[in-house]
């Protein structure tokens, strides 16, 4: 690929400027409508590359198939990004700036000066000194997790169908809306998908391979209090919202959160608390490496509750658990080729990498449980939902001669 002249670059400018936020609030799929507008961009996209089938279904997912160009039979792999951005930060108006060749200096976000992105801050930023970097005005987030991942795939599908010496199988893309929220698989459609390996391209540092998600669910803590005129409450009135707040207040201070965890260390982390006198709920999200931890995270997280509440017996509860998604380790350690195969394709182009784990999980987490074996690998995206979140336009070029190397490898595997 010396003598290629990479998109992933414009895209990704382009791709980033589109607002895909989605609404973790929302009961429609997908949760934003306008997540749509990136969708059919793609789709028009595919198709001036040469991808006939390319289409955007009732439910905002895009798929496309490039026909293999071999003989024998090659497993079906599926490349797979998604287009929505995280609620967590502003995703209107995003202005991407590109830093040609950055010097290691701090970066001022012309938009809000007070955003600063340094090297003392952001350590990984050191290793890209030379690099051009992108980083979005200081407003709002750029958007890499996961446009760098989509542009990404855009780009080696733009360069393999214009490239035909590179021996290939069968490769279906697949962009999906929603995984920010937890439900990027929720209508996906598998046998239309109709692939046998994936990968989705969807991970932070160059060279990493994360093979090993969380296990994930959600708790939805509902409390009923006792409802009275303000002027006429004494010993009536039960607020529902304090009780809420005692029960946040209640939580561990130095342990079991995700801003004093690391590693495979699990926490139990307060995601929202709303409500009224009479009712309040408060959302919480249970994170492990281990599966059947979640259960002792959510009995101790219900112990909590009954301790606060046990000053209020006149008090109902309801206390609902939610499955999101699992280690997806627990089904890639049956195939453990498809992690090995894009370390070895990472390798082939000067990269040093490893299977690592990440705190978090991706639709790869969720496909693999249905069917769909499927590891992250690298896009530069980083410090992703804020407003200090940047990717290397080199990472992303690796990233795309990481899925052309690794195609081959399947081709030649078979």
């Amino acid at each position: 690929m010396n003598n290629y002249t990479y998109t992933v670059e414009e895209r990704f400018l382009k791709y980033v400027q589109i607002d895909t936020t989605s609404d973790p609030l929302s009961p429609s799929f997908p949760s934003s409508e306008k997540q749509k507008d990136l969708a059919k961009v793609l789709v028009q996209e595919l198709l001036a590359i040469g991808i006939k089938d390319a289409e955007m279904d009732q439910w905002g997912y895009v798929y496309a198939t490039i026909e293999s160009n071999v003989n024998h039979a090659v497993p079906t792999l599926c490349f797979c990004s998604h287009m929505d951005t995280a609620p967590d930060c502003s995703g209107t108006n995003v202005k991407p700036i590109v830093h040609r060749n950055y010097d290691g200096n701090p970066i001022t976000l012309p938009d809000d000066t007070t955003q600063v992105i340094t090297t003392e801050k952001h350590s990984y930023l050191k290793k890209k000194i030379g690099d051009d970097i992108i980083t979005a005005s200081g407003l709002t987030l750029l958007g890499a997790d996961d446009k760098a991942g989509v542009a990404i795939i855009m780009d080696f599908a733009h360069y393999i169908v214009n490239n035909p010496q590179v021996k290939h199988g069968k490769i279906r893309i697949l962009f999906t809306p929603d995984e920010e929220v937890g439900r990027g698989v929720e209508h996906l459609d598998m046998k239309k998908l109709n692939a046998d390996f994936g990968y989705t391209l969807d991970g932070g540092t160059l060279g990493s391979i994360e093979d090993e998600s969380f296990s994930a669910d959600a708790v939805t803590i509902t409390i009923h209090g006792i409802s009275a005129h303000p002027g006429y409450a004494k010993n009536k009135m039960v607020n529902a919202i304090k009780v809420a707040s005692e029960v946040v207040a209640a939580l561990p201070k130095n342990e079991w959160s995700p801003e004093t965890t690391e590693k495979r260390e699990g926490f139990v982390h307060p995601t929202s608390i709303k409500g009224e006198l009479e009712s309040a709920t408060i959302g919480f999200i249970i994170r492990d490496h281990d599966t059947k931890k979640l259960v002792e995270h959510e009995n101790r997280l219900k112990q909590i509750l009954e301790n606060v509440l046990s000053g209020y017996p006149e008090l109902e509860y309801n206390f609902k658990v939610t499955e999101q998604y699992r280690n997806m380790k627990e089904v890639l350690n049956t195939v453990p080729f498809v992690t090995d195969y894009a370390i070895q394709a990472m390798k082939k182009i000067g990269i040093d990498s490893e299977a690592t784990i990440i705190r978090g999980g991706t639709d790869g987490s969720r496909l693999s449980f249905m069917g769909l074996p499927c590891p992250n690998i690298f896009t530069g995206e980083m410090a992703i939902h804020s407003r200090h979140e940047y990717v290397s336009v080199q990472d992303m070029q690796k990233a795309v001669q990481t899925m052309v190397e690794l195609v081959q490898i399947w081709e030649q595997h078979r």
